[in-house]
């Protein structure tokens, strides 16, 4: 299969220049960035789109960065901070040398706006929870900054770390309205906004004065003149645009190419092993069928993880044992432990003994009712090998698991109502407190608790790990929450997806970051060789 795929690949790379978008060699000291999907818009607080936070992360800063262990809190546009004794007081640095591209000063003054605009209801931030319980953010001079809380939040460092805290200048905003991050941008990023040609280009040019990216980067500044975001949605275009010089660096690769990529020599591959984007399957637990504990516990024992990720994912994804991955903060070992591993015979005595007795076609019954559920999901290549594998390993014990996939267009719409009992989804995320509290807090019913969890003593459990002051407390309350939660099998995990970068020989200091599922992050280090 090796040959086959080193053999097809390289074929791409000699029929690529036909197509319109691989026209020309990439342009010197302009790095083409090959990517599947554009975003909507490229306003932090209003998109939770991955490809917007792509670029969003070049043209604007944060005040604290995340380190490539995805686990150490760095500086970024505060150079350091100190928070009060009730936790609910952080005090800001600045540093004092930052501009925006247009080249106005950066103070404390566009901190609290930013803050503010994105809590404030009018904006209709779908994330503003990540900012925590803001009470104000005050301007205390030009270079300081009172990030006050109404309660401790124990998550607020590593929140600021992502895209949706990204500074952004007042007047740029109050100029563009509705269409900043349409039609402009003003941060004080590595890269300033050229030109957006939607569903094509993206055109990032380099910001003269930047010397300030975080300290996880070995360069201040930015190696590069110009980056261009570039559309291409057929995977095989992307590889032959990338093989034959026409790109220069992409994380989006097709599963089945990877273990071909690493001995193609005009290629260079890259992982980062610290990468926080899991697939589950996830139950309604109040629905028919799904609220019987043992056809959970049953689905998780009934589906054979390794084959399903190996069918779907060619050896680029990790079988999934729990419900986080065990590189992130707050992961508990013990509730890793309570996941079900693949036992098809146990999973037949489980229902078994819960009285789901086998029918006429195979499929088991109780009560008169038949052991059948309905799952949405996406309609991707992923889900759909996915779900057609655990179809067929869950009709095999007996159940019978019905497959329904939307168009993205329409299918967030119906993953946000009742019509299902089972859903598929992938996710990121930068700490167990994080993920858990996004899914499992009841508060977030109908979503993103897509699966109707209402359980007061995970609320209370979640609420100490958000809030308590000692970090030990926070560490066992997540801890609890996870045993709690994976004792009832509320999610069948299914794969840990990884992160590769494949980039051309006229690059170096390409390294995948992943934070939020963006590899590239600020890409300070990467330089052209010609």
């Amino acid at each position: 299969m090796k040959k086959w795929l080193l053999t097809g690949l390289m074929a791409l790379g000699v029929a690529a220049p036909a197509a319109d978008a691989l026209a020309q060699a990439a342009p010197r000291n302009t790095l083409v960035v090959l990517r599947e999907i554009d975003a909507d818009n490229y306003d932090p607080p209003r998109s939770t789109a991955r490809g917007a936070g792509e670029v969003i992360y070049m043209m604007s800063d944060t005040l604290v960065s995340l380190d490539w262990d995805q686990r150490t809190v760095r500086p970024g546009l505060a150079e350091s901070w100190t928070v009060s004794e009730d936790g609910k007081t952080y005090t800001f640095k600045l540093r004092r040398d930052v501009t925006f591209c247009d080249g106005k000063p950066f103070t404390a003054r566009d901190v609290a706006y930013t803050i503010k605009r994105w809590v404030d209801p009018a904006t209709r931030s779908p994330i503003r929870w990540r900012a925590g319980p803001v009470d104000d953010v005050i301007a205390v001079d030009d270079y300081t900054v009172e990030y006050k809380l109404k309660e401790p939040y124990g998550e607020l460092l590593y929140q600021l770390t992502l895209f949706f805290a990204s500074i952004v200048d007042q007047q740029t905003v109050e100029k563009l309205g509705a269409n900043f991050g349409v039609q402009g941008f003003n941060g004080t990023g590595p890269y300033c906004w050229g030109s957006w040609s939607p569903r094509q280009d993206f055109v990032l040019t380099r910001h003269p004065n930047y010397r300030w990216g975080p300290p996880l980067y070995s360069n201040p500044s930015p190696q590069v003149e110009r980056v261009i975001w570039r559309i291409i949605p057929e995977a095989n275009t992307r590889l032959a645009a990338l093989q034959s010089g026409q790109g220069d660096v992409t994380q989006y690769i097709p599963q089945f190419a990877i273990a071909g990529l690493r001995n193609v020599p005009t290629v260079k591959l890259t992982r980062q092993e610290n990468y926080f984007w899991d697939f589950f399957m996830g139950f309604k637990v109040d629905k028919p069928v799904v609220s019987d504990p043992a056809i959970r516990r049953a689905v998780n024992l009934g589906v054979n993880r390794n084959a399903v990720v190996q069918a779907t994912f060619f050896g680029a994804a990790d079988p999934a044992d729990a419900y986080l991955n065990p590189r992130t903060i707050g992961y508990d070992a013990e509730a890793a432990k309570m996941v079900p591993s693949f036992n098809a015979d146990e999973a037949r005595r489980v229902l078994d003994e819960a009285g789901w007795a086998p029918g006429p076609d195979g499929i088991r019954v109780k009560n008169g009712e038949r052991a059948s559920f309905l799952l949405y999901g996406l309609q991707t290549s992923e889900w759909r090998r996915m779900s057609e594998a655990m179809q067929a390993d869950l009709r095999r014990i007996g159940i019978d698991m019905r497959v329904q996939l939307w168009d993205a267009t329409v299918g967030w719409g119906k993953l946000a109502t009742q019509e299902f009992d089972a859903f598929m989804m992938s996710y990121p995320y930068i700490s167990a407190t994080d993920g858990f509290s996004l899914y499992f807090d009841s508060t977030n019913r109908p979503t993103p608790n897509r699966m109707n969890w209402n359980d007061p003593e995970t609320d209370r459990l979640l609420r100490i790990a958000k809030t308590g002051l000692a970090e030990g407390d926070r560490m066992r309350a997540i801890g609890e929450a996870q045993r709690r939660i994976t004792a009832a099998n509320v999610w069948l995990p299914i794969a840990r997806e990884q992160l590769w970068i494949a980039a051309s020989q006229r690059t170096e200091g390409v390294r995948p970051h992943g934070i939020y599922g963006v590899g590239l992050y600020k890409g300070l280090d990467i330089r052209l060789t010609r």
